[in-house]
């Protein structure tokens, strides 16, 4: 099986420039009721993932900071604590899937390490389901 299959590509993923600001990262998180969303640097490539957890540590971290002021921070300025790995749109299965196990979804990247989309952990479940389902 090829990983393309599994692609959830660039534009249908919900995604934020490293320039965004904290706002921008809140607003967009909460729009799509998502609890991480992958950062992409100006040239393409895939920079890390932000969580919720990330955002709420650094508010917490920044006393004098209130909402209105959230449009003022730039998400670079953001510590990320998980790193999120990546895979290329041409690795084997294997890698994505050991990804997977400890990640809710996987970045994909192409030859030139540009972000090309993501694959959801829940749509490498709901595959094995149906071999294993179509199995009995």
């Amino acid at each position: 099986m090829n990983i393309a299959f599994f692609l959830l590509p660039k534009q249908e993923v919900a995604y934020l420039s490293h320039d965004a600001t904290l706002r921008q990262a809140l607003e967009r998180m909460e729009y799509h009721r998502y609890t991480a969303v992958p950062i992409i640097n100006a040239e393409g490539g895939y920079v890390g993932t932000v969580t919720e957890g990330d955002l709420l540590w650094f508010m917490k971290s920044r006393p004098d900071l209130t909402f209105e002021g959230t449009n003022k921070v730039r998400l670079s300025e953001v510590p990320l604590r998980l790193n999120n790995k990546t895979v290329n749109i041409d690795a084997n299965m294997d890698d994505m899937i050991a990804l997977a196990k400890v990640q809710n979804f996987v970045p994909v990247v192409d030859d030139r390490n540009h972000f090309i989309g993501i694959v959801r952990r829940s749509e490498i479940i709901d595959y094995c389901m149906k071999g294993l389902s179509e199995r009995i």
